[in-house]
């Protein structure tokens, strides 16, 4: 899609988003027009809270200037209040709308919740912020199998019921260990990456299989249970897919050694929750660290809430205080190939919603 230089461009900003941010994407181009309103905008309670306060209303005044500005945008950051129905709300009333940039790396669930169809869809193009968290993603992973290897579940206990065991238990070492990354996308080899640096033997999945540098075999899914026979450690960095639906069930936990650390910082639909804590039970998976589950927030009555060798964490792992900064960094290099013609990086595909 080629757009003349002298065509002014309009982006308007649909999500909270700090002012120096917003002047970045107005510093772009001469022929960007940017339309932000604060006030708008409910305000953030942490970093990059793209929703922002959930007690924040707009007044039916207010409401109407938010999607009469929204209306007149070529180009939007972040989906209308953040959620499904506002991206199905604009589709519908914007004709002129050509590009959505999306705040989630996985977007694909919220194009699909928005239950558009393809006809319409095709219309605009909507891109994710995919690798954006990669590194804090990556970071949290290593923390996961560290903790694993070094049994810090047991010390915490140990440590709250005051319990100095006279038989020392040894650690085990993360440097000569294996580990298989499901999904060798941006998050999976950032994750192997680190894994190298403290020694690890990294191996993984990818749809379509081929050698990847510093990797030391590539499967597809039906591999899976091949490269997992090896492990110590397992990351999954999938995203949730008809494809990806349980694909950690107990056929997989049991193709696992006793003794494996499991990682999952992709998406909760990708595990059998039920299967995790009969591998848990049974040894096969020695300790969990899961920032994501199949439904959140985690139900109360969750028995992985209490277990002693499963780490909760409310699929916060990809926020960083940086957050805000390096999507706004990754839209303008975008603007900058949309302005230009160019092939947009991380389109969400539309068939598989990922």
């Amino acid at each position: 899609m080629m757009n003349s230089m002298t065509t002014e461009t309009t982006v308007a900003i649909a999500v909270p988003l700090e002012a120096e941010f917003v002047e970045r994407v107005r510093a772009v181009d001469p022929s960007v027009s940017v339309l932000y309103e604060p006030d708008l905008l409910p305000p953030e309670r942490f970093p990059a809270d793209h929703s922002g306060d959930p007690g924040f209303r707009r007044t039916p005044e207010q409401e109407e200037r938010y999607w009469e500005m929204l209306g007149k945008a070529d180009v939007l950051y972040g989906f209308p209040n953040e959620n499904p129905a506002g991206l199905a709300r604009i589709a519908k009333e914007n004709p002129r709308l050509q590009w959505i940039h999306a705040m989630a790396a996985g977007a694909g669930g919220a194009v699909k919740a928005s239950g558009l169809d393809a006809g319409t869809l095709n219309k605009f193009k909507v891109t994710t912020s995919a690798g954006v968290h990669a590194l804090p993603l990556a970071e949290f992973a290593a923390m996961g199998i560290l903790n694993g290897f070094k049994r810090t579940a047991e010390l915490a206990q140990d440590q709250a019921e005051k319990v100095w065991p006279e038989l020392r238990i040894p650690t085990r070492l993360v440097n000569g260990s294996s580990l298989v990354v499901t999904g060798l996308g941006e998050i999976g080899l950032e994750t192997a990456r680190i894994a190298r640096a403290l020694g690890m033997k990294v191996s993984g999945t990818k749809r379509s299989v081929e050698p990847i540098d510093g990797i030391e075999e590539v499967a597809d899914n039906n591999g899976l249970a091949g490269l997992l026979a090896s492990a110590d450690a397992v990351v999954n960095t999938l995203p949730g897919t008809p494809y990806t639906e349980k694909l950690f069930n107990s056929e997989v936990f049991a193709a696992m050694k006793p003794g494996t650390v499991f990682v999952n910082v992709g998406r909760g639909t990708v595990v059998d929750e039920d299967a995790l804590l009969e591998a848990l039970e049974n040894g096969q998976v020695a300790y969990a660290c899961l920032d994501v589950f199949a439904v959140e927030p985690l139900p109360q009555d969750s028995p992985l809430w209490n277990h002693p060798r499963v780490m909760v964490s409310p699929h916060t792992s990809a926020l960083s205080a940086a957050e805000n900064r390096l999507i706004a960094e990754r839209f303008c290099s975008n603007l900058r190939t949309f302005l230009e013609g160019g092939e947009l990086p991380h389109l969400v595909d539309t068939v598989h919603f990922y």
